[in-house]
């Protein structure tokens, strides 16, 4: 019941009430013959008395269970919610659909916001942290090996060119790991503000990939992991993408490979294959390594995510990679997934709309270059 209800039938009672008295006492002494007026009025008064306080006493224990003890309940609550407690709750089932109702499902509803807000914090502070601590554990083994090498050409250790070239190309390669490690914390950072900056434009297909797998091939020749490269699509082929975004995509894909490529032969093999499905482009990137199982891969692309946390420390890696992968391919227009199988290697796919041109008859009728399409 509301409580201006409440306060109406009080006031109604409190200005009724005496009328009501006052008409029962003239009945009663009308008909009362046996008893003095004296003794009579005496009685009236007191039972009259009596019958006000007993209506005072209960319409203050109504007025009190209705409203004073429900907004105490409500004040400790709000004690609670100072103090950062968000599992104190209050009986959202009272059966009162008034004001104090209404002040209990609120107070309920925004209890639940502040503490699933209060988790994701939680949450997110442990993953900073888990970043943080990855990403001091990945910059420490460059430095390492910057400072060893650097060391080696400074006491002469590296005497001969091919020596000295072979210490300035480790220190470079580690440099430039050091600089990709920066850059996908600031792309993180990015991420979290919804703010990766894209600068998109019409790129050719086939172009643009055999220039990715081209700078890609000469890292992996290093590592003595072979690249297979098949372009299937038509030459004139276009999408729209950012081209500096996709080949973080393309490379983050390559790196989580080869980071889990070994196997027992010693062999590594990655497969990048460009599919021409008639109103998009596949891009498939294929691993012979130990794969990931079945009750891992819906969650591969989930931020700090690891399938193995033993082996996954081992190897280093901020754990946000394919995570970022998922973002940029989804911010493109396109989706990605993952296909795996235990002992015998990894399959991401991701698919992105072709970009389509509209050409006009001479009737104005708009025809479509079925090479294209547009995102």
């Amino acid at each position: 019941m509301r409580f201006r209800t409440r306060l109406m039938i009080t006031s109604a009672t409190i200005v009724i009430l005496p009328f009501i008295l006052v008409v029962a006492s003239f009945v009663i002494i009308q008909n009362s013959v046996a008893k003095s007026y004296t003794s009579l009025i005496t009685y009236m008064v007191i039972a009259f008395g009596l019958i006000m306080i007993a209506t005072s006493m209960i319409l203050t224990a109504w007025l009190r269970k209705g409203f004073f003890e429900p907004v105490d309940e409500l004040n400790v609550a709000m004690q609670h919610i100072k103090d950062g407690n968000f599992d104190y709750m209050l009986p959202t089932d009272i059966g009162d659909k008034g004001e104090i109702g209404e002040l209990y499902r609120n107070y309920e509803d925004m209890r639940l916001r502040l503490k699933e807000s209060a988790d994701e914090k939680v949450i997110r502070e442990g993953q900073n942290k888990e970043l943080i601590s990855n990403i001091s554990h990945d910059l420490k083994t460059p430095i390492t090996a910057i400072k060893g090498y650097s060391q080696g050409l400074l006491e002469g250790v590296a005497d001969t060119p091919e020596r000295q070239m072979k210490y300035i190309r480790t220190i470079y390669n580690k440099a430039n790991d050091m600089n990709n490690l920066i850059n996908e914390l600031t792309l993180y950072s990015s991420i979290d503000n919804n703010r990766i900056p894209y600068n998109f434009t019409r790129i050719v297909v086939g172009d643009y990939f055999g220039d990715c797998i081209e700078e890609i091939g000469m890292d992996l020749d290093s590592k003595d992991i072979k690249l297979n490269y098949a372009n299937l699509t038509a030459p004139d082929t276009q999408i729209v993408a950012d081209p500096e975004q996709l080949k973080r995509v393309v490379n983050n894909i390559v790196s989580n490979s080869v980071k889990y490529l070994g196997r027992d032969d010693g062999t590594g093999t990655i497969d990048v294959r460009i599919l021409d499905e008639v109103d998009s482009v596949r891009v498939e990137i294929e691993d012979n390594g130990k794969g990931i199982g079945s009750q891992d891969i819906p969650n591969i692309f989930d931020r700090f995510y690891r399938t193995d946390a033993s082996r996954n420390s081992k190897q280093g890696g901020s754990g946000i990679g394919l995570s970022i992968v998922k973002k940029i391919i989804e911010d493109h227009g396109g989706y990605i997934w993952a296909t795996s199988h235990e002992g015998e290697g990894t399959c991401m796919h991701f698919v992105l709309r072709k970009y389509m041109e509209y050409h006009e008859k001479a009737d104005g009728e708009s025809v479509v270059d079925h090479d294209f399409e547009s995102v």
